[in-house]
């Protein structure tokens, strides 16, 4: 079949109801891949040329019917991808070469595992990935990035001569449990009495904790969040992603996806954090804080969310990028995935060799977490 391929710089040219259609029709709805979600990042200039985040959406189309789509920019650095390539960067430079601009798909700043190549069928997919190759080889470009795609998709790109890397992420599994204790008595029992722990000392400290779903937060209550958000970007001397505009076109167009808790003392609100979540998962997004509480982090982070997930019957909770203290929690290590192609020959034959090396202390790594599993044994 012949689609017209069309390069969009906005999705707007797209359309919500065509976006949302072809996003609804993979394997289940993810939010982060949401009309709402990508245009609120590029109508708020979070996600835009000027940041560095220049759109570049391929679609291919069958008459007027949007058969795929690939959410993919031209990046001027390696800001917001959690999937790290700096010494790729400084490697080009010291020989003379530009690393940047690049090609990359990602979900801006969310380092979730999710659908890239979105299609209608297989024929669609392998069109879309035929249309990636030849645009990646006419482009002045140095290379293209596929970061966290399903299993699937990087066996697809592995055929299509990109080279796979994998990395390590934390995620909790929901086994059917009717309360929190239920989850806590699962684990070994050290784990349980340092959990029991932090939380007596949120709660000793005077903090109150409150679950506030995306539609019943309030204007002041967002202003809140952004505040806390910036404030930790400041603490660690670096400058967030992230606006206050992003937020609140998140809050209108998808409040049915979002949870923020907010924690108040003495009456004052001191710290939120804020999750984005779907019927079947719920991903650990942004915490932030004005005040110091010890161990209130982990509440507000993990054991809300946990509790509204097994409140909610959600199945699993994405703990975000790194992070080993997750598995004492009760995270374990999950396998994820990135693409890459590089135009020059050389470079990209070093780089194959660095991720076959890599890949076995990954492996390695994986082993060792699985060795240290947080939950106790079973008779």
């Amino acid at each position: 079949m012949n689609y017209r391929t069309h390069i969009v710089s906005s999705l707007s040219e797209v359309g919500q109801p065509a976006w949302d259609g072809l996003a609804a029709a993979q394997d289940r709805t993810n939010p982060f891949l949401s009309f709402a979600f990508l245009h609120a990042l590029h109508e708020s200039g979070s996600a835009s040329a000027e940041t560095g985040w220049q759109p570049q959406y391929i679609t291919l189309w069958d008459g007027d019917a949007l058969a795929a789509a690939l959410p993919l920019y031209v990046k001027g650095h390696s800001y917001g991808e959690y999937v790290f390539d700096w010494a790729w960067a400084d490697a080009y430079q010291r020989h003379g070469l530009d690393y940047y601009p690049k090609l990359l798909s990602a979900i801006p700043f969310t380092p979730v595992s999710g659908p890239r190549l979105l299609a209608r069928d297989a024929q669609a997919r392998a069109a879309l990935i035929e249309v990636l190759c030849a645009t990646q080889q006419a482009a002045e470009v140095s290379s293209t990035h596929i970061l966290f795609p399903p299993d699937q998709e990087a066996r697809q790109l592995s055929e299509a001569g990109f080279m796979l890397r994998s990395g390590v992420q934390f995620h909790w599994l929901n086994e059917g449990y009717e309360s929190f204790e239920e989850f806590l008595s699962t684990l070994e029992q050290k784990k349980r009495k340092n959990i029991r722990a932090e939380r007596r000392k949120v709660a000793q400290a005077g903090v109150t904790l409150t679950r506030v779903r995306g539609r019943d937060a309030s204007d002041t209550q967002w202003r809140f969040f952004n505040r806390c958000y910036r404030h930790t970007y400041a603490a660690h001397h670096s400058t967030p992603y992230l606006n206050l505009d992003f937020w609140l076109r998140i809050g209108a167009t998808m409040p049915d996806n979002i949870l923020l808790v907010l924690a108040e003392r003495d009456g004052k609100p001191v710290a939120a954090s804020l999750v984005i979540h779907d019927e079947d998962t719920l991903f650990g997004r942004y915490w932030g804080e004005i005040e110091h509480v010890p161990c209130l982090h982990f509440e507000a982070a993990y054991y809300q969310p946990l509790e509204f997930c097994i409140e909610r019957g959600i199945k699993v909770f994405e703990g975000g990028a790194q992070g080993e203290h997750k598995m004492a929690r009760g995270f374990l290590p999950t396998r994820t995935w990135s693409a890459h192609w590089l135009a020059h020959p050389a470079f990209a034959d070093a780089i194959e060799h660095f991720l076959e090396r890599e890949a076995g202390g990954i492996d390695s790594y994986i082993d060792e977490l699985n060795d240290r599993n947080p939950f106790r044994t079973r008779d």
